[in-house]
């Protein structure tokens, strides 16, 4: 019995496409530019223990919903931390410290970007105050617990998490690593998404001149999808369709693009998707994202587990791959887009469509990851 044929319904929330779509890529590397995307490649490629993630062929799936080849980054095998995130906070606090051992890094974080500030502060020496909210995990506190850092539980979401994290850097004068932009904060957000390009630029080596028509990236504040869109201007000679995913609890670029202004979101439920539970998209990504994303999507909650398994235990492709909750929903919206026609139509997968989802994550909380792949 195949994945399409079992009875099971894929379900997504909302799909529109943007009406002031218009790709333009001067603008994009203005607002992410070249030196600083080459900058974070030359130096982040010279770390100890840097290699290229794998990008695996889901060639099981491609077959079944008739497209030519279905691309997957693999970001469980990034450096020790099995995150995307390791590329954009170790990468900040490298450029801020600048050789400084005095300075205390800072930062609030839902998991993964604070593990990478963790990582980045220990790999240079430094001081590193973690801000979570009461939300987080015992065993994402932990990992970055075990990294060195003071980790500091706050009541409340992320938000407030971030508020405190603000209000004590100030007094006590440390120095802020944030991946959300703000007014007069963008300067070590855009550190954080030169370090995420170095994705794309992987991905451009590992393809082979082969045409990727079509890329699914995931959504919080915005910091990755725009940072792979400011890489697909620096590094691909083509410009693939592009569709963003997110949370239908927390869709935030969506409902930003249906309006053409940044909305914020009142998140009423909280998303399995933890790590893309976000109101509000951050100001640098949503610069790029306005114009240069094509397509959103929103999923509900329901197909992340069965995913998670799926891509486990070799049913997507020939190998097993650890995914985290955050790296199921590119491969969910892909298949949702197949099973409906009119989507199907509008996106124009066929027959002859490469298509690139990031797995952004592994299994970064381990008993999360066992707990829903044995549902």
């Amino acid at each position: 019995m195949t994945i399409l044929s079992n009875g099971h319904l894929w379900k997504y929330s909302k799909f529109i496409e943007n009406e002031n779509y218009s790709f333009n890529q001067n603008k994009i590397l203005n607002l992410l530019s070249k030196k600083d995307i080459d900058e974070a490649y030359l130096s982040i490629s010279n770390w100890e223990n840097y290699t290229p993630t794998p990008l695996i062929e889901l060639n099981k799936l491609s077959k079944e919903l008739n497209l030519n080849k279905i691309f997957y980054k693999d970001e469980s095998k990034r450096f020790d931390l099995k995150s995307f995130k390791a590329l954009g906070g170790a990468y900040a606090v490298e450029k801020i410290t600048n050789g400084n051992k005095n300075i205390t890094v800072a930062t609030a974080t839902a998991g993964n970007h604070g593990r990478s500030v963790a990582w980045g502060a220990k790999r240079l020496g430094l001081k590193c105050k973690i801000f979570i909210s009461e939300f987080v995990s015992k065993a994402r506190g932990q990992a970055m617990s075990d990294l060195g850092a003071d980790v500091i539980k706050v009541k409340g979401n992320y938000e407030k998490s971030l508020i405190e994290c603000i209000k004590q850097s100030t007094e006590n004068n440390w120095q802020i690593v944030q991946d959300v932009a703000w007014k007069d904060y963008m300067t070590v957000p855009k550190y954080t998404m030169a370090g995420y390009t170095v994705m794309m630029k992987e991905i451009a080596d590992q393809i082979n001149n082969q045409q990727i028509t079509h890329i699914i990236l995931q959504a919080g504040v915005g910091g990755m999808a725009g940072a792979m869109v400011a890489g697909i201007a620096r590094y691909l000679r083509n410009i693939p369709e592009t569709i963003v995913v997110e949370p239908d609890s927390a869709a935030c670029v969506m409902e930003s693009i249906k309006t053409g202004k940044i909305e914020k979101i009142n998140i009423k439920r909280e998303s399995l998707m933890g790590g893309m539970s976000c109101g509000e998209v951050s100001l640098v990504p949503w610069e790029i994202l306005k114009n240069s994303v094509k397509f959103c999507i929103s999923l509900p909650d329901d197909d992340i587990a069965r995913t998670m398994k799926l891509l486990g235990n070799s049913s997507f492709s020939e190998e097993k791959i650890i995914a985290g909750e955050n790296s199921a929903p590119g491969v969910i919206s892909l298949i949702t887009s197949c099973v409906d026609d009119k989507i199907k139509e509008r996106l124009k997968l066929n027959s002859r469509s490469n298509v690139l989802v990031i797995g952004c994550e592994g299994d970064t909380d381990k008993e999360m990851y066992q707990k829903l792949i044995i549902q």
